[in-house]
């Protein structure tokens, strides 16, 4: 591949085919790998809402825990904390301002299971304080109402739906009063739908006493998720859904999933158009080395040899392309994990892309350079193998 050719333009369009790998590799490895960041960065800030494990009826809404199975659960070598919950959708109103939103009620270990205390960037989570019950709002919710936290007095009324059909329509929701507290900020899908309350306000709200909508748990650091997990499900029964973090926001990280190898997709069919320029510059070498794989042949090579060769050739090209573009992203990657040289405008929760790299992904981006080098090393070599030997004179 590196001898001396009479035409200077076959070293242009291998150095082209080489610097065309480059690229396309490094661009495979940083494009999965900041899809990787994002996807580590979301399920760290949903960890402070969602807890590791979500117990759930199978049917209906709400269920009134075994205080027997709860100990049980308790007990498990895996399981630090469990909290429970009840939510419902409820009619907010404060001064002029109205909508619609999930009433949280939370437990005092609630903060303990997800860390939500951590997101508070707006007055302080509390829930209550005395006789009084105080509410914090997500982000959008709070925006919404148009609440002010710093106003001690001003009240936010919550109407929630009566079980049950009643005959006169105002007497259909039942009506009470918190006092704003606090604003957490961690995602938009929660910042814009979710008040967290006391879970014996929720309670009394919604007359479900006793009653709660899941199970939230957290694992001990280093515990065996997934035994804990069966553990769990054993203990609690059919009639229950225990759900992991994964489980718990599965469409969304499926449709993230979905995207980080649909642009895997797009950006390996860069590397194929890549592979054209490949093609052409092996093509012009074998019609260049026709004399030379001719002598070969005279002398005992076999077309099986001189077939291999070029595709050795091929590969070595990819291999070329694909050690330099490893080199390119790791330099890049690694720069962006310490100096963040590429930021994300403001507002957002970081101020550089997130990047992860993930070692299947890049087995997954060697395994398609190296078939594409293969593929576009074949037509040459196939050529090649077509050339005759010189014949030799009497």
């Amino acid at each position: 591949m590196l001898a001396k050719k009479s035409t200077n333009a076959i070293n242009i369009i291998t150095g082209i085919s080489v610097l065309g790998i480059t690229i396309g590799t490094a661009a495979l490895v940083l494009v999965l790998s900041v899809f990787n960041g994002f996807e580590d960065l979301i399920l760290g800030l949903f960890s402070r809402f969602n807890p590791d494990v979500k117990i759930t009826a199978a049917v209906g809404k709400t269920f009134v825990p075994d205080s027997v199975k709860l100990e049980e659960i308790r007990s498990l070598p895996g399981v630090a904390v469990l909290s429970q919950t009840l939510e419902e959708v409820a009619f907010f109103e404060y001064r002029e301002s109205q909508d619609f939103g999930t009433l949280k009620g939370v437990d005092s270990l609630y903060s303990a299971v997800t860390g939500i205390d951590s997101t508070i960037f707006e007055g302080r989570y509390q829930l209550k304080d005395g006789n009084r019950h105080l509410a914090v709002l997500g982000g959008g919710m709070r925006n919404k109402l148009q609440v002010n936290v710093d106003d001690p007095f001003e009240l936010l009324n919550v109407y929630m739906a009566k079980r049950g059909n009643s005959i006169n329509p105002e007497q259909d929701f039942r009506k009470r009063f918190v006092y704003p507290a606090g604003t957490f900020k961690i995602q938009q899908d929660f910042d814009n739908q979710y008040i967290l309350v006391s879970l014996d306000f929720a309670r009394e709200l919604m007359s479900a006493y006793d009653e709660v909508s899941a199970i939230e748990v957290r694992f001990n650091p280093g515990a065996d998720q997934q035994q804990t997990i069966q553990s769990i499900r054993q203990l609690i029964g059919p009639d229950f859904e225990v759900k992991d973090r994964y489980q718990q926001d599965e469409a969304f990280l499926k449709l993230m999933n979905i995207e980080k190898w649909m642009s895997f997709a797009i950006l390996s069919l860069t590397l194929v158009l890549v592979a054209f320029n490949m093609i052409g510059s092996l093509w012009m070498i074998v019609l260049e080395k026709k004399g030379d794989i001719a002598i070969l042949k005279s002398m005992g090579a076999t077309d099986r040899t001189v077939r291999n060769i070029f595709l050795s050739e091929g590969l070595l090209l990819c291999g070329l392309g694909l050690g330099f573009g490893f080199a390119v992203a790791f330099a890049l990657y690694f720069s962006q994990k310490a100096f963040g040289i590429v930021p994300i405008p403001e507002g957002f929760v970081v101020n550089a892309y997130p990047i992860s790299m993930r070692l299947v992904d890049l087995l997954a981006v060697v395994a398609i350079v190296i078939v594409i080098g293969f593929l576009a090393s074949v037509p040459a070599a196939l050529r090649a193998e077509r050339v005759p030997a010189l014949l030799r004179e009497e």
